[in-house]
């Protein structure tokens, strides 16, 4: 059973991160996170039992590459055909949510948590989390950035490096800190050789 400030977590309204329960499942991410990445790199049935046993949901074909870091590993929704390569992190305080054939280059890193803006609320020790959701066919480039409430729709492209502070629309890529629009991907274009 989750806690009052679990839900008032994964609910977008403030939570205590002092909480017991949250701690405590910090803790426990933190000792799969162990296990995880010093499981051995051919054994690719131990790691896939790992996640499928610590993710909220795990699709098929997911492979994650170590060093992993999750900050609750419970609120991580991975689709299908998922690839996620050296050094992601993912504070995942409230739900990441990520589609179909997606692929992360090294780095990646993924928030949910924040602060509020005043410095009152904010020095309360209260925090806050606005979940992401990550479409199908999307590609996020190394050292990105995706912060929280972020949406990034289907067949997208976030560029190597680039801080992604809004939605991103289906079909588009986008660069920059902060990212912005760089063009339309023309998806009935095939390149030579496919």
């Amino acid at each position: 059973m989750k806690s009052i400030e679990f839900q008032k977590m994964v609910s977008g309204m403030p939570y205590k991160p002092t909480d017991p329960m949250l701690v405590e499942s910090r803790f426990e991410a933190r000792e799969w996170m162990r296990r995880y990445n010093s499981s051995d790199h051919v054994d690719i049935e131990a790691r896939s039992e790992l996640l499928h046993g610590m993710l909220g949901g795990c699709g098929k074909r997911v492979y994650m590459e170590p060093p992993l870091t999750v900050d609750y590993g419970c609120n991580l929704f991975v689709g299908d055909d998922f690839y996620c390569n050296y050094d992601c992190l993912f504070l995942d305080s409230a739900p990441i949510r990520i589609g179909k054939r997606v692929m992360l280059a090294p780095g990646v890193h993924i928030y949910t948590a924040h602060h509020p803006l005043e410095a009152a609320p904010r020095s309360s020790g209260r925090e806050l989390a606005s979940p992401v959701t990550i479409g199908d066919d999307v590609w996020i480039g190394g050292r990105a950035i995706i912060c929280p409430g972020v949406t990034i729709g289907n067949r997208a492209i976030i560029a190597a490096g680039a801080v992604v502070v809004k939605d991103v629309p289906d079909d588009a890529l986008v660069g920059g800190n902060p990212a912005r629009l760089i063009r339309m991907i023309d998806q009935s274009r095939k390149p030579a050789g496919f």
